[in-house]
């Protein structure tokens, strides 16, 4: 349990669940759960989700630790593009998750690793995310580096802070990008209203996105973008800052989106690294997946 008392400062009334989000940096959901729970008290009183706040209220909010579930192995098959005894990548397809949480327990990448590395996973993000190092979205296809280990783990996560972990990707944006390349260094943050989705925004993380056109086609543009930080949505939140979002994206892009895609377009088709305990560099390429080419076949 982690206590946060603080005292309202906004003009005006504010909803419960709104002033709790932004002071404990939770989603409103979250807030709204807590408030549920009898976690948020206002002047020493448990409150209700209709509950107001004015400045001068004196608010005390406890932040209950998340749930920790089982996770089961579960035979799911993976496309391992490469393993050794200190990691693996893999190619991730569209539709999975990488890692359990609220709603997503079971089908998850981390289900279908734990039957296939049994206990030999790095145990550093916890049992809800062993041997995760970096992740890709939901319905974000391609490469994804998982450690078997805790040396394999720290030296993978030094590189990444490193930015010296390359990622790249490809994706199908609308529109036609006006110049053959560029860079997109804006800082990326939660959304200051949609609390669910990132933005950029003023105060955000640093966020830098390397863009290179490959093709234009009428509306659309197929483009590599090389990841100079890993920020959550940086490649979705960037194009759509620059008014190009990814084909398909039903969060960044035009409220009428691509449906045959069944979400963006956009496949991480490259990453290198050093290996961690040889000192090796490796990098690794993927094949454009089906839904991809297909789209991109539809477009010519």
């Amino acid at each position: 349990m982690n206590s946060i008392e603080t005292v309202c400062e906004c003009d005006g009334e504010t909803r419960i669940d709104v002033f709790v989000s932004k002071a404990a940096s939770i989603t409103r959901s979250r807030a709204a759960a807590l408030v549920s729970e009898g976690l948020v008290l206002v002047g020493g009183k448990a409150v209700s989700k209709s509950c107001k706040v004015k400045r001068g209220d004196s608010v005390l909010i406890t932040v209950s630790d998340p749930k920790e579930y089982d996770i089961v192995p579960e035979n799911i098959p993976l496309d391992i593009v490469y393993e050794d005894n200190d990691l693996l990548v893999v190619n991730k397809p569209k539709g999975m998750v990488v890692h359990p949480a609220a709603g997503n327990y079971t089908g998850t990448l981390v289900n279908a690793l734990m039957f296939h590395c049994g206990s030999s996973l790095s145990g550093i993000n916890g049992v809800m995310r062993p041997g995760i190092v970096h992740r890709i979205d939901k319905n974000t296809s391609g490469l994804l580096m998982v450690a078997k280990n805790d040396l394999a783990h720290i030296g993978l996560a030094e590189q990444i802070k490193a930015h010296s972990f390359m990622r790249e990707y490809e994706a199908v944006v609308y529109g036609k990008l006006k110049d053959d390349s560029g860079t997109v260094d804006a800082p990326i943050g939660r959304h200051p209203v949609k609390r669910k989705q990132m933005a950029v925004v003023t105060g955000g993380r640093n966020a830098v996105t390397h863009y290179r056109v490959i093709e234009r086609f009428d509306g659309f543009t197929h483009t590599a973008l090389r990841l100079e930080t890993g920020r959550t949505h940086q490649i979705r939140v960037h194009m759509a800052y620059i008014g190009h979002p990814v084909a398909g994206d039903d969060v960044y892009g035009p409220k009428k989106v691509i449906t045959e895609l069944g979400g963006q377009c956009l496949h991480a088709k490259k990453i290198g690294f050093v290996h961690p305990r040889t000192g090796e560099y490796m990098e690794f390429d993927s094949e454009l997946p089906p839904y991809f080419k297909n789209f991109l076949q539809r477009l010519k």
